[in-house]
């Protein structure tokens, strides 16, 4: 049986905050995607470890830099997010 750790993250762009949840392998995903298409830098996307991915710790951990991982992503793109962002933080269901 294989467990994996799915992250809440808080978003907030402008007035606007919501939350998103997503495994890591999907932030990954999506990075590789952002790293292809948009050149972002590729060191941005906090690294995968292995040992003691479930433990508390290194999953708050992590879920702080995935925080700023997103939110580091929108100041980039602060007139319109990539398509594949959008999709990612659930645009089309918050903002209109």
């Amino acid at each position: 049986i294989t467990s994996f750790q799915v992250y809440i993250i808080q978003v907030s762009v402008g007035n606007h905050q919501w939350t998103v949840k997503h495994r890591y392998s999907d932030f990954h995903d999506l990075h590789e995607k952002l790293v292809s298409e948009k050149k972002i830098d590729k060191n941005l996307l906090p690294p995968k470890k292995i040992i003691g991915k479930n433990s508390k710790s290194l999953v708050e951990k992590r879920q702080k830099e995935l925080e700023v991982y997103l939110q580091t992503l929108l100041v980039k793109f602060p007139v319109a997010a990539p398509k594949v962002l959008s999709h990612f933080l659930h645009f089309h269901l918050y903002v209109s």
